[in-house]
C-alpha cells in the first residue's frame, strides 16, 4: 500500500550529508510506489515560538511565516522523516525551533503514525546521535498514536558532500526508504 511521505531537511548547509542521505531514503521510497515529498528549511522563514498557545484555539499558529504550511503537510503525511546535523550531540536549531512551532498539532487530527530519522555527525561512534534521538523521541511522546520506525547514524561525516563516498551509508538510506 502506498504511503505519503513527508521528509523535513533540516541542514541549512549546501551539499549537506543529511540531505544526500535523506535524498537515498526519497530514491528508495519512490521505487516502492510511495508518494514522497521533500521539504527543505534552506530559505524557509520560521520564527521562534511565543508560547502563547493561541495555535491550540485556532489550530495554526498566529505568527505568519512558513510554518503554517508545514504543519499542514506534516498533518497530512502517513510517514514523517527527520533528516539533521548533529550539532553538540543533538538536534539542529533549525530542527528545534521547527518542532517547537508545531504545537498546533496537538489539536490537529495528524495522519502520520511512523517517523523515521536520519542523522549525520563529524563525530564517529553512532553514540553521537543519542542525544538527537532522544531530542526526536521526546517530541514524539506529545503524539501517542506515533511510533518510531528507524534510524540512520552518518558517523564520521564532517565535510560538506562526504556522505557520497560512504556507499554503506547510502544503501542503508535507500533500503530504509525502500523498506517504508
Amino acid at each position: 500500500m502506498s504511503k505519503k511521505i513527508l521528509v523535513i531537511s533540516t541542514s541549512l548547509r549546501e551539499n549537506a550529508n543529511s540531505e544526500i542521505l535523506a535524498d537515498e531514503f526519497i530514491k528508495g521510497a519512490l521505487e516502492n510506489q510511495n508518494n514522497v515529498e521533500k521539504i527543505s528549511l534552506k530559505g524557509k522563514n520560521i520564527s521562534f515560538c511565543k508560547g502563547c498557545l493561541a495555535c491550540q484555539k485556532l489550530g495554526k499558529c498566529v505568527i505568519d511565516d512558513d510554518v503554517n504550511e508545514i504543519v499542514e503537510k506534516v498533518k497530512e503525511a502517513d510517514v514523517l522523516v527527520w533528516a539533521t546535523p548533529v550539532y553538540y550531540y543533538t538536534i539542529s536549531g533549525q530542527m528545534k525551533t521547527l518542532m517547537d512551532r508545531m504545537n498546533a498539532l496537538y489539536s490537529l487530527d495528524y495522519k502520520f503514525r511512523e517517523t523515521y530519522l536520519i542523522a549525520t555527525a563529524a563525530d564517529t561512534p553512532k553514540s553521537a546521535i543519542d542525544g538527537t534521538l532522544n531530542a526526536l523521541k521526546c517530541w514524539m511522546s506529545c503524539f501517542g498514536r506515533v511510533r518510531f520506525a528507524g534510524v540512520i547514524c552518518g558517523c564520521g561525516l564532517t565535510s560538506p558532500n562526504e556522505a557520497r563516498m560512504h556507499d554503506d551509508y547510502l544503501l542503508e538510506a535507500y533500503n530504509m526508504g525502500k523498506n517504508v
